[in-house]
């Protein structure tokens, strides 16, 4: 086993050195073919979150979107971090605060995505004055905690749960240190950003993701001065990007009322459907199903002791999408908790909990389960509950099938569940609950309200648009929202990271991607891809 993990440290770092030789390679032909820039603002590009020792998806999709402007005559600059935090997220050990993040490795990452490149590096500069009003904060004083007219303590949160896997934090030293360093470098990069700002002047600013603190702080500098802010995010196709105007793990996307579907495009999203159906779809390089396995007949006699089936479907309770969702209940759980006790007074239902299968990801894995709060809540003693956990690879859709309405926290199941054709109420904010497609109740009590009412309902009046909304948002999010990279990327030593491939850079401004990005950058309209392209 040691020596099998060794082989594999030994290929990874293998593969990563061929893969940062390719991509200097290639930044030397970029910086040789584009031409002198015009004479315009620039755009200036900042992750600091994604890729801290390897070539991420959102890493390769920032590099080869700036270079495809480069490719074009627009000027690019690049903010970087050199030595620039404290503490970075990604550079988080939560098992030993006191570890230093590795910066060397960083550098020496974003140096060779930078070659031949005008970069901005910053480094860290630490606050006195700062570091002594928060050093013996409350962890609630910290996480609301502003300087300067700066939420420094809302703009750190986000990325502070995402990498100790959850959301309800420990109030102990090791979670209050990250959090008064995370400030603390926060901090740096408002101050180090707006020199930055002032010295660039950029028309625009391309952030990754933009929930975690670095890109959050900078993009809530760079508003504050009026400048637009685009960030970016894996799309929902394999090798695909998502870029927005709006916050990207909140997916906005704006569709046409005007716009229906045509035969062909139906065609095209039902195709799509039916592999996902069979658990044949991956997203950021991650396949969730291995396989899919049908409902077997225990289960199915269980089914048939009750009066109705009802799937609760959860989420990862740290991910990124999660600040946006938290609008009617606090947290996930705090809505679990409202469907234990409905469970209680409600004997004639079985309630089927299914756990996010990206729970027990590995490197990923959650701290703050759904079944670590079926435990401390003892709800399988319950005979009305089932409680799925994420390694089980249960069919989802076959559950939906027999359900008589499905719940849901924010979790695109609903969508697809809307699309079969089955009554869906969500408990947070969703990405597709910007428009009509599923039950969404705007209070706590509204929420309560309307679950009783579908419990004791014979039937559901469900909304004829619900379907095609949905239908609609799904088409838009999978065929003209993700931008295809796959000319130039294919999956790397891990899923989740990208390996460069050979290509002539002069085609790169010609692809579809970066067409979309282009006009999208320059002409301030939505990265949407032309269907003719």
């Amino acid at each position: 086993m040691v020596v099998n993990f060794y082989q594999q440290n030994i290929r990874r770092r293998l593969v990563r050195h061929v893969n940062n030789a390719r991509i200097a390679l290639m930044a030397i032909r970029v910086a040789r073919l584009a031409p002198t820039p015009r004479d315009v603002r620039p755009i200036a590009f900042f992750k600091a979150s994604s890729g801290i020792d390897d070539l991420s998806w959102n890493s390769a999709f920032h590099l080869l979107t700036s270079w495809g402007l480069r490719l074009q005559g627009l000027p690019v600059t690049y903010f970087a971090c050199h030595h620039g935090m404290s503490r970075c997220v990604l550079g988080t050990n939560r098992d030993n605060p006191s570890q230093p993040p590795p910066c060397n490795s960083c550098i020496y990452q974003s140096s060779t995505l930078y070659t031949g490149a005008h970069a901005h590096w910053f480094e860290f500069e630490r606050n006195p004055g700062l570091d002594t009003a928060i050093k013996n904060l409350p962890l609630d004083a910290l996480m609301q905690f502003e300087y300067q007219s700066i939420p420094l303590g809302a703009l750190v949160l986000p990325g502070l749960r995402w990498i100790l896997r959850r959301h309800n934090l420990q109030d102990d030293d090791s979670t209050r240190f990250f959090l008064r360093e995370y400030i603390l470098s926060a901090w740096n990069v408002s101050v180090q950003f707006e020199k930055f700002l002032d010295e660039v002047k950029p028309q625009s600013v391309v952030v990754f993701n933009g929930q975690f603190f670095p890109e959050a702080t900078a993009k809530w500098v760079a508003r504050r001065r009026g400048l637009r802010v685009v960030s970016h995010e894996v799309g929902l196709q394999p090798v695909t990007g998502f870029f927005t105007d709006g916050e990207s793990t909140a997916y906005p996307i704006a569709i046409p009322e005007s716009f229906e579907m045509n035969p062909a495009q139906n065609a095209r999203l039902d195709e799509y459907l039916q592999k996902r159906f069979q658990g044949n779809f991956s997203m950021a390089g991650v396949k969730f199903w291995p396989s899919i396995k049908g409902l077997d007949e225990a289960f199915l006699q269980k089914i048939a002791q009750f009066k109705q089936v009802i799937p609760v479907f959860t989420n990862v309770i740290f991910d990124t999408s999660q600040p946006h969702a938290n609008t009617v209940f606090t947290d996930m759980f705090a809505w679990l908790d409202l469907l234990l006790e409905t469970a209680r007074h409600h004997p004639e239902t079985l309630f089927v909990l299914r756990a996010h299968p990206d729970e027990t990801r590995l490197r990923k894995a959650s701290l703050e389960t759904v079944a670590s709060w079926v435990e401390s809540r003892q709800a399988t003693t319950l005979p009305n509950l089932i409680f799925i956990p994420p390694q089980e690879h249960l069919s989802s859709y076959e559950l939906i099938a027999r359900s008589r309405f499905v719940l849901i926290y924010n979790s695109t199941i609903g969508l697809e569940a809307s699309i079969m054709g089955s009554a869906v109420l969500s408990a947070g904010k969703a990405r597709f609950t910007q428009y009509p497609t599923v039950f969404f109740p705007q209070t706590r009590e509204e929420y309560t309200d309307s679950l009783e009412k579908f419990l004791a309902a014979e039937s559901i009046n469900i909304p004829a648009e619900f379907a095609r909304n949905a239908r609609r948002f799904l088409y838009y999010q999978l065929f003209r929202t993700s931008l295809p990279f796959g000319e130039y990327l294919e999956t790397g030593i891990r899923t989740t990271h990208a390996w460069l491939k050979w290509f002539d850079p002069r085609q790169l401004p010609a692809s579809s991607a970066i067409q979309t990005v282009t006009t999208g950058l320059l002409e301030n309209k939505d990265f949407l891809l032309d269907e003719n392209l």
